[in-house]
């Protein structure tokens, strides 16, 4: 039971993300930097499937899950060919099948191993990266996790979204699923236990400090015999996280009391790959096997009994070496990429080397050497391997009379034609009564500092460029390197690529990679060597049976150059964002006030006569107004005096008839 790579951003910049065929361990998957997937037959090493997606470079592979044995989505109905399908597929229902594979943009993809081809494609789940994929023991489900912070169920019959769910607050990076598949353990930087009919979490564990990069299950039954087993409870499951030299190991209780490790493993660096071998007796131990990120293989083997308090160290550890029996030579380490089980469990599968040509060994287990240091001479492996593929190439039949010149071998070597050659012999021939031009013109003409050319040791020629590299190569001369190499001009770079030997293209490969790992100026210069040698030379380079191991270093350093692009490039936008608003800001500051007073002032006779008729209207109204208040006044005087004389008279307002006779 392997623990495939899953896990976030940093996980999978420290591991290759790789997966073994379930139970027979027929197939190993492994996903290069470069996008492209690759199934390896694990018998005798062999090349099964390339499978590149068409968008590999902005879509890399994050994880990879095998289906279990078969489990395939069921084929389309296509009517008469239905019968040839079904007996195709008979063949077929003992082996592996599908193969999952989690993309960084987040959709899912169906690789089929038998045809060949890709089966489908899942999108709409996940908007970020996928860090974890699973699948369902019952052929109908899959379940993946992401940096989104869901987990999507998905059905393979489908192919579409079934149930989505937050799973944490933080992106997620691992799942696994219980013996019973009724479970479903999820981690990012905690440990929940869901269930899968609910949706709702059964339990916590919390323990790890960053994110867990791998989760599985050590045990299908439960230890306490006493006790009924309802399919999880009393279970053990390890994990492991990234930046953590500890894998723990956890027990399921029925009460929700213990949420810590019952106990621990130790290794040298992170885990990267997990195999192990599932105990399904309580007196049977577990055999655990762990591949870190230094490239050593440790190997453990314990009864789970409950709690222990001390971490427990490897009962092995395993390395592999190169000979170096050469006097000048010595030993390299091998890293070991993958390791796993077989069906006995007392022989393991080894795979070491690089991502794009691994080699796959398998060896009996000895357990009783704590340490074991493999001697393997990896290039003498790969030439068998190159020999053996080449046999296959039926070569013709040559008299002994006849020469056959091959490029690169000492004493063949043909003047390189410069194709403008006859056009510039057209274009100097001058005719009648033109006058010739100066060699000061046609340097400027040329674009080539004169004062620089007339200097001893002045910037040599194109045509003596391929001269002076080849004799740079062949005799380590820094200084002449250095002359040639730092030119900026890509016509030169051109040309002179295009006119250096075969035999002296890995020299300058070589010569290129050492100074790429130097400062960024000088990795910039070196960066257009590199295209116009590719470019130009690229029909030779893929006839070198070797070219893997000698392209290694080069290719991995371009590998760790391009992961912070993407990080750069959003800083960057950034950055230019926050200067271009600064910029705004300081300009805007420094503009100066507008004076808004008119400095000059024209009036019309019109608007002199306007302005008098307004005042005369004013002056009327405010007449009116007056009128008003004074007719009001005299108003009030009348009542007053009216008032007075009644008094006078005797009369009242209490008798009205004596008033009205009056009047």
């Amino acid at each position: 039971m392997a623990a495939a790579a899953c896990g976030g951003e940093a996980a999978a910049a420290t591991r290759a993300v790789c997966a073994f065929s379930p139970r027979d361990r027929r197939f190993f998957a492994i996903s290069s930097s470069d996008g492209r997937l690759r199934v390896w037959q694990t018998a005798d090493s062999r090349l099964q499937h390339e499978y590149v997606p068409s968008a590999h470079l902005s879509a890399a592979c994050t994880c990879l899950a095998w289906a279990p044995p078969g489990d395939r989505p069921p084929p389309a109905k296509d009517g008469p060919q239905r019968k040839k399908r079904k007996s195709e597929f008979a063949e077929v229902d003992k082996q592996l099948d599908i193969l999952a594979i989690g993309t960084a943009v987040g959709s899912i993809l169906l690789y089929s191993t038998v045809k060949g081809e890709l089966q489908s494609k899942l999108d709409g789940g996940h908007d970020n990266r996928v860090n974890c994929v699973r699948w369902h023991q019952d052929n109908c489900c899959l379940y993946s996790c992401s940096e989104d912070k869901h987990i999507v169920e998905w059905s393979t019959q489908t192919f579409k979204v079934k149930c989505k769910w937050k799973g944490d607050n933080s992106s997620v990076t691992s799942l696994c699923i219980s013996p019973d598949g009724k479970m479903l353990l999820s981690a990012g930087r905690t440990i929940k236990l869901w269930d899968l009919e609910t949706k709702e979490v059964y339990r916590h564990f919390t323990g790890h400090a960053t994110s867990v990069s791998s989760l599985t299950f050590t045990t299908v039954k439960s230890m306490n015999e006493n006790k009924p087993f309802d399919g999880i409870t009393g279970l053990y499951f390890l994990s492991g996280a990234i930046h953590d030299r500890l894998l723990s190991v956890w027990y399921i209780r029925s009460d929700r009391k213990e949420k810590n490790a019952v106990m621990s493993f130790t290794v040298t660096d992170e885990p990267t790959f997990i195999d192990l071998t599932v105990s399904e007796v309580k007196e049977e131990p577990v055999k655990l096997a762990v591949v870190c990120r230094d490239g050593q293989l440790h190997l453990f083997e314990h009864i789970l009994n409950g709690y222990c308090k001390k971490p427990l160290t490897s009962n092995c550890t395993i390395q592999i070496a190169t000979p170096g029996n050469d006097g000048d030579s010595t030993p390299k380490p091998v890293p070991i990429l993958a390791a796993a089980f077989c069906t006995d469990k007392q022989t393991l599968l080894l795979v070491y080397g690089n991502t794009l040509q691994p080699i796959i060994e398998k060896v009996s287990l000895n357990t009783t050497e704590p340490h074991i240091c493999l001697i393997r001479d990896i290039q003498k492996v790969l030439s068998l391997k190159a020999d053996v593929a080449l046999t296959k190439v039926k070569t013709p039949v040559v008299n002994s009379d006849t020469k056959v010149l091959v490029p690169g071998i000492p004493g063949h070597s043909t003047a390189v034609k410069n194709p403008s050659s006859g056009k510039e012999k057209k274009k100097n021939k001058r005719k009648p009564g033109e006058t010739e031009e100066s060699i000061e013109e046609r340097l400027g003409a040329l674009d080539i500092d004169v004062s620089t050319v007339k200097t001893p040791g002045g910037l040599p020629q194109t045509d003596n460029f391929a001269v002076l590299l080849v004799q740079g190569l062949e005799s380590n001369d820094a200084e002449i390197l250095n002359r040639v190499l730092n030119t900026r001009k890509e016509n030169v770079i051109k040309n002179t690529v295009a006119r250096m030997p075969i035999h002296a293209v890995i020299p300058l490969l070589h010569e290129l990679t050492k100074r790429l790992q130097g400062n960024p100026y000088s990795a910039s210069l070196m960066v257009r060597w590199l295209k116009s040698v590719f470019t130009l030379h690229a029909s030779y380079l893929s006839t070198l049976p070797d070219l893997i191991p000698q392209l290694g270093m080069l290719y991995q350093l371009m590998e760790s150059r391009v992961k912070t692009l993407q990080k750069l490039s959003r800083l960057h936008g950034r950055l230019f964002i926050l200067v271009t608003q600064v910029a705004a800001s300081e300009t805007v500051q420094d503009v100066t006030d507008i004076n808004q007073t008119a400095k000059l002032v024209y009036e019309d006779e019109s608007s002199e006569e306007e302005g008098s008729d307004d005042e005369m209207i004013a002056d009327n109204k405010d007449s009116d107004e007056n009128w008003d208040e004074d007719e009001e006044k005299e108003e009030q005087s009348d009542e007053q005096d009216m008032t007075v004389e009644k008094e006078v008279n005797g009369d009242s307002d209490l008798e009205p008839e004596n008033e009205s006779e009056e009047e």
